[in-house]
């Protein structure tokens, strides 16, 4: 009898890991459409396409797959907030990726941020890292910013570097930023609780995966800070009135699997 519920219990439990690593090859698109203050009438709606939390050691999406999802329609910008990797040994597969997202020609570029599994990697291995991104097309920043020019406005991409490593400096990001709309870039969303005297418009994360294993509710992410004690994992959020977006990732960490959670592509229609 031990034995009969032993084997019924190992097939119930291989049947919802097979299912649960098929999740992670379900990648969801979203579209989020959010206001711009100040717009002008004869000004065009700015599109971004954001991608966080890679992880390529556990991504079931391969560069063909990507390009495939995201070539249907015109970017203006592509944001990329963090976790790409954290194994050096990863580091030549990423230029894959990032040559698929730059056939996509964005008319304002890439921007890339960093995230905590990314400083996993250490001296030469991370300086590799970003010289990949680089080469590769992304412009990086690390608490600065970079101001160009949409419409005759300034749009300031300001990126924040990651919160729970401690490398963050808003102070540092902000310092000469122009008047303008003000989009930020970071990896770990909680840094946005600290920034409510902070002028921003919009505000781009990942970090959290939607919880990965989001059933029945993703207790393990109560160690990853106070937005998670808020209910604030996923999806479009508001603090102090301005608005902010944690993407659910497009790959995994530690096993291959999501439950209750997917993949994620996001555009951000700015209008």
């Amino acid at each position: 009898m031990v034995l009969f519920f032993i084997l019924t219990f190992s097939v119930i439990l291989g049947y919802i890991l097979l299912i649960a690593n098929k999740n992670t090859k379900k990648v969801t698109i979203n579209t989020i459409s959010v206001s711009r203050p100040h717009l002008k009438e004869s000004g065009k709606n700015l599109k971004i396409l954001h991608l966080s939390d890679m992880h390529l050691e556990n991504i079931s999406i391969n560069p063909d797959e990507l390009y495939k999802m995201v070539s249907e329609q015109p970017i203006d910008l592509i944001a990329l907030t963090g976790d790409f990797l954290d194994r050096k040994r990863s580091i030549p597969k990423l230029s894959a990726y990032l040559q698929v997202l730059k056939k996509l020609n964005p008319q304002y570029g890439i921007f890339a941020v960093f995230g905590n599994h990314d400083y996993i990697l250490k001296g030469k291995n991370f300086e590799n890292l970003k010289k990949t991104l680089e080469i590769n097309g992304c412009k990086t920043l690390q608490n600065e910013h970079f101001t160009i020019h949409v419409d005759g406005e300034n749009l300031n991409i300001i990126g924040i570097d990651n919160y729970s490593t401690k490398h963050s400096d808003v102070k540092k990001a902000y310092e000469g930023v122009p008047e303008g709309y003000n989009l930020v870039l970071t990896h770990d969303p909680n840094v946005v609780l600290e920034m409510e005297n902070v002028q921003f418009d919009y505000l781009l994360s990942g970090h959290f995966h939607g919880g990965q294993i989001h059933w029945p509710k993703p207790y393990h992410l109560i160690k990853m800070g106070k937005l998670v004690r808020m209910k604030m994992v996923k999806g479009l959020h508001y603090h102090g009135g301005k608005p902010f977006y944690i993407s659910e990732g497009l790959g995994q960490t530690g096993v291959n699997i999501r439950i209750g959670s997917r993949p994620e592509i996001t555009y951000h229609e700015i209008s």
